[in-house]
């Protein structure tokens, strides 16, 4: 009956949840007959219900368990006992050791704890007492009243038995070997529970006529009738007691078979516990409540003010499981990707974006915006949500912008942590990029100084007499139509096109990378030293972020495709003018192992204890600007069907939205919902023909003083904004982000004019100085934008010429009439198309303070010709990016840089000073 009951228990919630099991693990130290055979037993019942997952011995028991802890598969876990070992092994430092929300067996002292004290429906009951507990169920008789006798007092049996009867309101009275009056007390016996471990201890005539019995005793006595010679009787004399008793249980095939079926019933208790506990969607999460101080204090005071919650506790809030979750300290952690295997058949949440208009130098607060509206979902109005941000460079943290963690009572926390190192992806890319770089360069050098044979002994030695190429070598020769698998078996032309790159120095298109402002890097001279042999170049140093690795990691969605992303990058041409790989060099296995750790998301949290993934951080110019496909999707998995993932698309949105819909969504699948665009008075002034605004100086008059026909004028660019995110498909939502300069009427006329360019709704928003509460308007909107149709579609389609994708882009989005290519980028158009790269998206880069090409243009101008000075690959990240005019991709450092204010206390160790 048990196992049909768990049987059907299962496939409900194989239906519920599809792909899903219990799962059972039994640890076995040594290899005892005994334990085999009940091994066996548990294996034959458990095949019918759920997979078993068997771990035989280890030196490292502990190590063991740990593991199976943390397994998320398994769900009961058992240690077969007794441990059978050379060396002395402490069973209850074992036994302990097993995680109590696993431990079926019930033997962990918590579980045996919380029996005692009756905290029945949150422990686990050993199974041959919680069997015994069945079978008297199954009577039909009352407990609570009775007289119980048990006969034993060992830990697995007769004293959670006891502890199991008088909690059912049973009277008991416990027994042993011992016990002068053995016979007297078995004879008052209403229910008698014997697991004495002696051969028929319990007699007959001692048993209270119609009593229940039941015999936990497994013994052997000889018995010459047997081929064996012995036979298997338990603690109580059946022949006689069956006479006297109303329900007895026989030796064997009575408690033996029972305890198996709860073995199993008590993992599929704890299958079903898991299920509630992880449920996906089902999000049991503290929030912290802010304390807002007048005037707002500095980014660095406020996230130093705030405590934030230990960052296991944040992953358990959010459904991870233990081994899930990789702790850098306790303010962030790395998410393993297998999250996303577990967690595949369940449905995604809401998809929302955060762009912005055409900033001014000082930005709009976009950053800002995404963490107050998700402090206002999650704390505020009780949906799950999660934020996914870029992680920001080092170079502007100490250059001219300070931190990137959000603003005011809107923050990734601890700021430090986020502007800093954080977990070292950035590091890590730093030294994936340059070793690609070491590796060009190197190359070039053993070309130029060697001949083809010395070439070829070199990069296929000979070891020990035997000579084998590596698995990225036969990937070469594959490519160059080389069947061939001996070094031996080459010819001379073969050996020649093998060893030899032919990489035309002038194509280099791969630069070294430093996660440092320093102008001084823009153009270098490298190979002076005379061992280099007079082969010198110029070259450059580009800050990291800008490095292609950085967006190969943003765009990937998995170990393999990140490897395969890294290997496809082109570094240079050949002479011939074929493209040149980094699987070309060989180094694309020491590329995956380099970044086999930055592939994780971070997991940090918000100032009111949201979630937050802090993954990737391509620039928004040369790359496309927004946060992993990983965090992405990990995210929407968590959130559950009814949740919300923000993130933020970089610069406006004829950029880094454009961007986060042809590329960024083009890869990944995934399909956005609502779209939220921020506004700022004092940005739409600035449109309207205000005074230029700039960093570290006041700000003109025409921006603190009401002026409604500046900013009616300059409300062209939200128009067309707007006008650009509804070609997507996609609901509109504009956030006024407020300034204490603005005014209610200039506030309300930007609300106004957004609703009738076709924005779903706009709203103010104060977060900066309120934290979430001061974006509920806006969470509520979003709420209410995110249940209607979101007609997603792609502006164009990458099969089409690249000179097409860049008209469409330059005139749709941007406002042009046309496009000019200069002589360099018409090359470039006719290579890559040669190359079988003109059919990748398109990156445009250009700059973020006008939709034209003009920094100087502002509105929304119209009727310009594009200039397209030059074109170029990230074939590993998959687009092509056009140069619209000149940019640097090593910014400088100003003549105040933020270090300034920058400091560290000697004594604590805090971080002082203005991010």
């Amino acid at each position: 009956q048990v196992r049909e009951r768990l049987k059907q228990q299962v496939a409900e919630m194989k239906e519920k949840f599809p792909g899903f099991r219990p799962g059972l693990a039994i640890l076995q130290v040594g290899n005892r007959d005994d334990s085999n055979l009940y091994i066996n037993m548990k294996l034959k019942a458990a095949a019918e219900v759920m997979p078993l997952k068997i771990s035989f011995y280890s030196p490292t028991v502990l190590k063991c368990i740990t593991s199976l802890n943390g397994d998320p598969a398994v769900h009961g876990f058992i240690v077969q006992l007794p441990l059978d070992s050379d060396k002395p092994i402490n069973t209850e430092k074992i036994t302990n050791a097993v995680s109590p929300e696993k431990d079926v067996d019930g033997l962990s002292s918590i579980n045996a704890g919380k029996l005692s004290r009756g905290d029945l429906g949150d422990c686990f009951i050993p199974c041959t007492p919680k069997g015994c507990m069945e079978l008297i169920r199954q009577t039909g008789i009352q407990v609570a009243g009775k007289r119980a006798v048990v006969v034993g007092r060992s830990k697995i049996v007769g004293a959670p038995m006891h502890d199991l009867l008088l909690w059912n309101h049973a009277t008991v009275t416990t027994c042993h070997s011992k016990t002068s009056t053995l016979a007297e007390e078995v004879g008052k016996a209403d229910i008698l529970v014997v697991a004495a471990g002696k051969a028929e201890m319990v007699k007959g005539e001692w048993i209270k006529p119609g009593a229940i019995v039941i015999d936990c005793g497994i013994n052997h006595v000889p018995d010459s009738t047997k081929a064996s010679g012995k036979r298997v009787v338990g603690d109580v004399a059946y022949s006689t007691a069956k006479e006297k008793a109303s329900y007895i249980t026989p030796v064997p095939g009575g408690v033996g078979p029972m305890t198996v079926a709860m073995l199993m019933q008590s993992t599929v208790e704890s299958a079903q516990r898991f299920l509630e506990k992880f449920q996906p969607g089902k999000w049991n999460i503290q929030y912290n409540q802010l304390t807002l101080k007048m005037p707002v204090p500095s980014d660095i005071e406020i996230s130093q003010s705030c405590i934030p919650k230990p960052i296991d506790q944040v992953a358990k809030e959010v459904g991870l499981l233990p081994d899930e979750v990789e702790l850098y300290g306790q303010t962030k952690a790395k998410v393993h990707l297998s999250v996303l295997q577990r967690l595949k058949n369940q449905p995604d949440g809401k998809y929302v974006v955060v762009t912005g208009i055409t900033p001014t130098p000082l930005g709009e607060g976009k950053s800002t915006t995404t963490v107050g509206l998700v402090q206002a979902l999650g704390a505020h109005l009780h949906q799950n949500v999660f934020a996914c941000v870029r992680q920001p460079s080092q170079g502007p943290t100490f250059g001219i912008k300070g931190g990137a963690a959000g603003g005011g009572y809107c923050q990734v926390i601890p700021m430090e942590e986020f502007n800093l190192h954080l977990t070292g992806d950035i590091h890590a890319i730093t030294a994936a990029n340059n070793l690609v770089a070491a590796a060009i360069d190197a190359r070039i050098f053993h070309e130029l100084s060697q001949t083809d044979q010395a070439l070829y002994n070199r990069l296929v030695p000979s070891v020990n007499g035997v000579r084998k190429f590596s698995d990225i070598q036969i990937r070469r020769l594959q490519k160059l139509g080389i069947n061939k698998t001996d070094p031996a078996a080459l010819t001379k032309e073969e050996v020649n096109l093998f060893v030899r790159l032919d990489i035309d120095p002038g194509t280099i298109t791969w630069q070294r990378v430093l996660d440092t402002n320093d102008r001084f890097l823009r153009k270098i001279t490298i190979g002076q030293s005379p061992t280099e042999k007079g082969f010198s170049r110029t070259a450059q140093f580009d800050i990291t972020v800008s490095s292609e690795i950085m967006a190969v990691l943003a765009l990937s969605d998995g170990l393999d495709d990140m490897k395969k992303r890294l290997g496809r990058m082109v570094v240079a041409s050949s002479k011939r003018g074929e493209p040149v790989t980094t699987d070309d060099l060989g180094v694309t296995g020491a590329l995956a192992v380099l970044m086999r750790d930055a592939v994780k998301p971070n997991l940090m949290q918000t100032l009111e204890g949201t979630p937050v993934f802090v993954h990737a951080g391509p620039f928004a110019n040369i790359a496309h600007g927004n946060s992993s496909v990983l965090a992405d999707k990990i995210a929407l998995k968590l959130v559950g069907k009814e949740g919300f993932v923000v993130t933020e698309a970089g610069f406006g949105a004829d950029i880094g939205m454009e961007k986060f819909f042809n590329i960024k969504c083009r890869y990944s699948g995934l399909r956005p919902h609502v779209v939220v665009l921020v506004a700022t008075v004092r940005a739409l002034k600035m449109h309207g023909g205000g005074p230029a605004v700039t960093a570290g100086v006041p700000l003109p008059k025409e921006y603190i003083e009401e002026n409604l026909q500046l900013l009616a004028k300059g409300c062209s660019n939200l128009n067309k904004q707007i006008q650009n995110a509804r070609l997507f498909g996609v609901p509109v939502v504009v956030a006024v982000n407020a300034f204490k300069t603005d005014t209610k009427a200039e506030l309300a006329l930007v609300v106004q004019l957004a609703k009738e360019a076709g924005a779903f709704d706009a709203v103010e928003c104060t977060h900066w100085a309120e934290g979430g509460k001061g974006a509920v308007a806006l969470a509520q909107a979003v709420l209410r934008a995110s249940q209607t149709p979101s007609n997603f579609r792609f502006l164009y389609n990458v099969e089409l010429p690249v000179i097409d994708k860049i008209r469409l882009i330059a005139q749709q989005i941007y406002g042009a009439s046309d496009i000019e290519l200069l002589p360099e980028a018409q090359e470039k158009v006719t290579l890559y198309t040669k190359q079988g790269f003109g059919n990748l998206p398109i990156c445009m880069a250009k700059t973020h303070l006008s939709l034209s090409h003009d920094p100087e243009q502002k509105g929304a101008p119209t009727g310009f010709v594009l200039p397209i000075r030059d074109i170029r690959a990230s074939v590993g990240a998959g687009f092509l990016y056009p140069l619209v005019g000149t940019m640097s991709t090593m910014p400088g450092l100003p003549t105040r840089p933020c270090f300034y204010d920058i400091d560290l206390d000697p004594v604590s160790g805090a971080v002082n000073g203005l991010f």
